[in-house]
């Protein structure tokens, strides 16, 4: 049977046959049941799509539902919705119905969502951004003058003042004024339950976790846990930190710390975050902005009559340091040299090791464009900063040479760990540098001792004094307090207790050892200026609480609190 044929008996049977032609017309009837009884269906054929009353589909109602809740009222929400050309839209048709589904409609709805979409997170971008750089300004163009309430304040829940500090308990709250207070206070104190000496199952549980004993550190752990938490006092705070780390330590070197710090890493904490607790810690504690201080004012000396300055910064991180000298070069009589920056980092893992530190060049050359510096940057990532060679430095002639380094060679290796030292490497390697001067700072620490117990009671008396700071000038409930704690406290800490070998990057030295290391590399110890150290020691007693110290031994600066020296800051030159 021929084509022509077949469709000349399908067409006959379809629409000869009265029973095919009854099926139909009751089809009909059916499917009129769901159509609008007011309104027909009307098609605009020019746009090809669906009029006003049939438009709708419930996802993208409850979409547009959200966006036009913020612009109208609720008595207009309840009824309508805007459509993309600015006319008004029912949700549903006057039956009730929600009318049929249009793609090419649904497609342009699509693109409009996602083009506000883009556009929303633009704008939040740049405001983040706009955020960043006012505290950039407001933290790190203050961190040298000026009192205390204009520069590096963190509002009203921060109390740095001499006189303030005295008339607050450790949790923030003021003493009582009436003359009974300090009885009430006692009968409360002495209905507590009995204190636990949480330093002293610390060092127990440490010692049990070094000979393996599992059941009598899980039980000491178990003691600790309920006396400790990271929103009590400082003590409460450290035995929680320090329990993280030897929990960590017992699941086995390497497991326990990727757990932690993973479960760190989901916070995803931002970068506005991070600077506002860093503004938190340099209103109520001296030792970062004096040292910042002491090295700007070092640097910017040797650089008085210089052309080119060229600053090489071992661990230049988010570059904090660097817009406070920047705005003094700017002010220099005579105008300001050219400024040369070498950032030296840690790359950072993926597919551009280098971009943390670029971006902080980039930063930084904005603030150069700011206050009319020139500007050159030049970033180096290295895992292993003893095999830097001098050409990648990138030194010139007839420049003025300052190498910096603050807090970051306590993460360089040991003799314990490799033969060739790279301590000692790095030092001699500036020492081949030849700097007009070497800028050192580092944290006060004996917790590199290779014998566990003995590094675990070192990081113990180290880490106290840095809690016992904030909980005397911070309040307990300051978030970010809580974050700083958590974030770089806790993370060093958890380095110290539950890692070995090259994975226990937190290495703290004295600073008598760093004197030896330094003296031995062929770097000579340049003297104090005695006015500079009267002059931090006035900002220190006018600025913070009356127990921070700044001493000096061996042309060491030294700061401290209670005693107990924390940071040291000194400066070199080839010998």
């Amino acid at each position: 049977m021929s084509e022509a044929s077949v469709n000349q008996f399908l067409a006959q049977n379809i629409f000869t046959d009265s029973e095919s032609v009854l099926q139909f017309q009751r089809g009909v009837e059916e499917a009129s049941k769901f159509l609008p009884k007011v309104n027909p269906l009307v098609i605009d054929l020019e746009s090809s799509s669906v009029s006003s009353e049939v438009k709708g589909h419930a996802s993208t109602v409850v979409v547009k539902k959200e966006k036009s809740e913020r612009k109208t009222s609720p008595s207009k929400r309840r009824g309508r919705r805007n459509s993309p050309n600015g006319s008004m839209e029912r949700k549903k048709s006057p039956n009730g119905s929600k009318g049929k589904k249009n793609h090419e409609r649904e497609d342009v709805d699509s693109e409009g969502r996602s083009s506000k979409q883009s556009a929303v997170f633009k704008e939040e971008m740049e405001e983040e951004e706009e955020e960043l750089s006012e505290l950039f300004d407001k933290v790190l163009l203050c961190t040298d003058g000026g009192n205390q309430s204009s520069c590096g304040s963190c509002g009203d829940n921060v109390d740095v003042k001499n006189e303030e500090s005295k008339n607050l308990q450790p949790n923030g709250q003021p003493l009582a004024s009436n003359g009974e207070g300090g009885k009430a206070r006692a009968k409360k104190q002495g209905k507590k339950k009995e204190t636990v000496d949480l330093r002293n199952l610390l060092i127990l549980c440490a010692q049990a976790v070094s000979v393996n004993d599992y059941r009598t550190s899980t039980e000491l752990l178990k003691q600790i846990r309920q006396h400790s938490s990271p929103f009590g006092d400082g003590s409460q705070r450290l035995a929680h930190f320090f329990a993280n780390g030897l929990e960590a330590r017992m699941a086995g070197t390497g497991t326990g710390t990727q757990i932690f710090y993973t479960s760190l890493a989901s916070k995803k904490t931002s970068a506005v975050e991070i600077l506002k607790s860093y503004q938190v810690s340099l209103a109520s504690c001296p030792f970062k902005r004096m040292s910042i201080f002491f090295k700007n004012k070092m640097i910017f000396k040797m650089a008085e009559k210089a052309t080119t300055l060229h600053i090489v910064d071992f661990g230049i991180l988010y570059g904090f340091q660097w817009p406070i000298l920047i705005h003094k070069l700017s002010m220099r009589p005579g105008g300001p040299p050219k400024l040369r920056i070498t950032g030296i980092e840690v790359p950072q893992p993926g597919f551009r090791p280098a971009e943390w530190i670029e971006e902080t060049g980039r930063r930084l050359a904005k603030y150069c464009e700011r206050f009319k510096v020139p500007f050159e940057f030049n970033a180096i990532a290295s895992q292993n900063w003893e095999s830097i060679k001098l050409e990648d430095l990138k030194v010139e002639r007839n420049e003025v040479l300052a190498v910096n380094c603050m807090l970051r060679f306590k993460n360089l290796l040991d003799e314990t760990v490799e033969v060739n030292c790279p301590r000692d490497s790095v030092l001699k390697l500036i020492r081949s540098l030849k700097p007009d001067i070497f800028v050192h700072t580092i944290i006060n620490g004996a917790y590199n001792a290779p014998f566990f117990v003995t590094r675990f009671r070192e990081a113990l008396f180290h880490f106290s004094a840095l809690y016992d700071v904030f909980d005397v000038n911070i309040p307990r409930d300051n978030p970010q307090r809580l974050m700083f704690e958590a974030e770089f406290y806790g993370r060093e800490a958890m380095n110290v207790i539950a890692c070995e070998g090259i994975e226990r990057v937190e290495r703290a030295e004295t600073y008598k050892q760093w004197q030896v290391r330094c003296q031995r590399a062929g770097l000579q110890l340049l003297p104090l200026d005695q006015e500079l150290v009267k002059v931090f020691r006035d900002k220190v007693k006018e600025w913070y609480h009356k127990d921070f110290t700044i001493d000096q031994d061996s042309n060491w600066m030294l700061q401290g609190w209670k005693g107990r020296i924390v940071y040291a800051s000194s400066c070199w030159m080839p010998a």
